[in-house]
């Protein structure tokens, strides 16, 4: 009788395709996020509601850092729709399931770690453009506007550079904090932070060396490219500026984000 060796091949054929496994993640990341409450009022309703109250103004032409008031209103909303889902959203999401073992099972499984991260930074960001399409189509309804498919395209563009900026800046914070409080506590603070510099820094209220500041703030640097699209200014250093922030707090999000994070709370 003679021994027959088992063939690699074969066995390798056994395990899961990472086509298979990544849309399992996928599945899995959107079920929880249509099931989570939370997570579908910072995305969608807050924005949208925050759109409608800039509107009870008046019909002013002009918004208050300059921008057009459309340019404006539709800015503001969309970057804090952004910046909550991600800064209070996701951050809080991914630290309160590292404290709760998710992720220490699901690295048992034969999924690489990089799809589990990558499926639900992308479940962030499909949410991200459906919140994008929502606000601006109230927006178009609310300022009796229309906005051509250049326009809305440069939104979205926009919309997905602005949504990678606070994801990895979320990153960041889970990646160098381990506790779920803290980190929720942390994400607020800087939520308030950015809200805040990005407005009244931006305004001039607070002098010029913080408005100087301000530009290159995260919030700063989105209302400027939003407005810049709605209005269809002519292209400035202003844009730029924002555009070279918002590059600069991806790649330093991201590094921090991925060097220090841990799949584990000890």
């Amino acid at each position: 009788m003679t021994d027959t060796l088992p063939d690699p091949a074969a066995g390798s054929s056994l395990r899961p395709a990472i086509g298979g496994i990544f849309w399992s993640l996928l599945r899995a990341d959107f079920t929880v996020l249509l099931h989570s409450g939370r997570t579908l009022l910072l995305n969608v309703a807050l924005p949208v509601l925050i759109l409608i109250i800039t509107n009870l103004h008046g019909s002013t032409s002009t918004g208050p850092l300059g921008f057009s008031r459309v340019g404006f209103d539709i800015g503001l909303a969309l970057t804090y729709g952004l910046m909550s889902s991600s800064l209070i959203g996701y951050s809080l999401t991914v630290a309160r399931d590292r404290e709760a073992g998710v992720f220490q099972r699901l690295r048992v499984t034969p999924a690489p770690t990089w799809a589990i991260m990558a499926s639900r930074l992308l479940v962030q960001v499909i949410a991200d453009l459906i919140m994008t399409v929502v606000v601006v189509l109230v927006g178009m309804i609310i300022h009796a506007t229309f906005f051509s498919f250049g326009q809305i395209f440069l939104l979205v563009c926009v919309s997905i550079g602005g949504g990678a900026m606070f994801l990895a800046i979320a990153q960041a914070i889970v990646g160098l904090v381990r506790s779920a409080a803290v980190v929720n506590a942390l994400g607020r603070v800087f939520y308030v932070i950015f809200l805040l510099l990005g407005l009244l820094g931006s305004s001039g209220l607070l002098g010029t060396e913080v408005k100087a500041v301000s530009d290159w703030s995260p919030v700063g640097a989105m209302i400027s490219l939003y407005s810049a699209v709605v209005d269809l200014s002519p292209w400035g250093w202003s844009e730029t500026s924002a555009i070279i922030a918002t590059a600069g707090y991806i790649l330093v999000g991201a590094f921090v984000g991925i060097r220090w994070f841990r799949w584990e709370t000890h």
